[in-house]
């Protein structure tokens, strides 16, 4: 049985490693429902809720599974939504661990 995105752990990239390539990519994502790929390089996906708390609410969960992972994701939020982009700022490209912040973040909203 392999392993769940989301079982695993993000690791900390100090540069100078190189981006993962188109096809690594294209299976990675397929694993985390709901996002995209956005210019190659950025994972996004965005939320919608019921009211401004309840995106409040969401943004600190993902600050706090951000904080737990050592990996932070870009947040834009407001009325009703919320925005999350993912990528690994020290090389502006994705790593797997960006494809396992997403898994944790679906987790957590499969879980609420």
């Amino acid at each position: 049985m392999s392993k769940s995105l989301s079982d695993e752990r993000c690791v900390p990239c100090r540069g100078g490693v190189p981006p993962l390539e188109s096809a690594e990519i294209e299976n990675l994502v397929a694993q985390i429902e709901g996002w995209q790929v956005v210019a190659g390089h950025h994972l996004r996906r965005d939320f919608k809720f019921k009211n401004f708390i309840e995106s409040l609410r969401f943004v600190n969960l993902v600050g706090e599974i951000a904080e737990r992972e050592g990996h932070h994701p870009d947040i834009r939020f407001g009325w009703c939504y919320a925005e999350i982009e993912i990528y690994t700022h020290v090389i502006d490209g994705l790593t797997k661990s960006d494809f396992v912040l997403a898994a944790k973040i679906n987790d957590e909203v499969s879980a609420a």
